[in-house]
C-alpha cells in the first residue's frame, strides 16, 4: 500500500519562476530517501479545448511512500531541515496526508518539533521499527 504526502511551498511575495526552483531543490532533496516517488501536483485534468497538457499547482508536491509512518517522520524531517536552510523567514509549508495537515513556518526548532510529533502520533504508529 502507498501512502501520499501532499507538500505545498509558500514564499509570500516570490515570483513563480522563485517559486518553482525552490519545490524542484525540495524535490531532489525528497528523491535522496527511500521513497517512490516525488512529482509536482497536477491541478486536475486538461481543459477542454487544450492540447491535452496537464498545468502543475505552483510550489505543490506529491511525494509517494510505502505505507510507513517512520518513512512519513523521515520526509518531514527533510521538510523541516529544508525549510531552516531558507533565506525567508516568511517561507512556510504545509504537509498533508490523509486530510491531516500539518503547517511549519517561522517557528521554533523547538515548537517545530512538538508539532512533527504530535502529527506523526495522530496517524497512529509507532514512529520507527525496531532493529533487529
Amino acid at each position: 500500500m502507498t501512502r501520499e504526502l501532499k507538500i505545498e511551498l509558500f514564499e509570500p511575495g516570490a515570483d513563480p519562476e522563485m517559486v518553482d526552483d525552490l519545490a524542484a531543490d525540495l524535490r531532489l532533496e525528497l528523491l535522496e530517501l527511500d521513497v517512490e516517488s516525488v512529482s509536482p501536483v497536477v491541478q486536475g485534468p486538461p481543459a477542454d479545448g487544450s492540447k491535452g497538457i496537464e498545468v502543475a499547482t505552483l510550489g505543490a508536491l506529491l511525494v509517494c511512500i510505502k505505507d510507513s509512518v517512520w518513512l512519513v517522520e523521515e520526509v518531514v524531517g527533510t521538510v523541516r531541515s529544508w525549510l531552516s536552510r531558507g533565506s525567508s523567514s516568511r517561507r512556510s509549508l504545509k504537509i498533508t496526508v490523509e486530510g491531516r495537515s500539518l503547517e511549519l513556518s517561522g517557528a521554533t526548532d523547538e515548537q517545530q518539533q512538538q508539532l512533527v510529533a504530535e502529527f506523526v502520533r495522530s496517524l497512529g504508529a509507532p514512529t520507527r521499527p525496531d532493529p533487529a
